[in-house]
C-alpha cells in the first residue's frame, strides 16, 4: 500500500519558519520527482515547488523563490519543503505528490495533506 504522509504545519507569525516533510512508504521513492502544493480556501491548488527523483533538478513557483527550499533524502524517502519569512498569504493546506513515468504513462501519489497558518 502506497502513502505519502506530510508533516510539519502548523501555525506561525508573519516571517517565521516551518519545515514540511513527506515521507513515503510502498514505493521505490528513489524512482520519483515530488512536487508540494497547496490549497487555500476558494482557490485552486497550485504547485509551488518540485524536485527531480535524484534531486538534480529543483524548480519553485515564483511567489515562494528565495524564501522555500526544497529537499530530498532518498534514504529517508523523505522531501522536504523548507519554509522561510512565511506571509498570510501562504497560510493554505500543503501537499506532497509523488510521479514517475510507468510505459509512457504517469503514476502519482498525494499525500494528505498539513495545515500552514500565517497569522499574527
Amino acid at each position: 500500500q502506497v502513502q505519502l504522509v506530510e508533516s510539519g504545519g502548523g501555525l506561525v507569525q508573519p516571517g517565521g519558519s516551518l519545515r514540511l516533510s513527506c515521507t513515503a512508504s510502498g514505493i521505490i521513492f528513489s524512482t520519483y520527482a515530488v512536487g508540494w502544493y497547496r490549497q487555500a480556501p476558494g482557490t485552486q491548488r497550485e504547485r509551488v515547488a518540485g524536485i527531480s527523483s535524484d534531486g538534480s533538478t529543483i524548480r519553485y513557483e515564483d511567489s515562494v523563490k528565495g524564501r522555500f527550499t526544497v529537499s530530498r533524502d532518498n534514504a529517508k524517502n523523505t522531501v522536504y519543503l523548507q519554509m522561510n519569512s512565511l506571509k498570510p498569504e501562504d497560510t493554505a493546506v500543503y501537499y506532497c505528490n509523488a510521479a514517475t513515468a510507468v510505459d509512457g504513462s504517469v503514476e502519482d501519489y498525494w499525500g494528505q495533506g498539513t495545515q500552514v497558518t500565517v497569522s499574527s
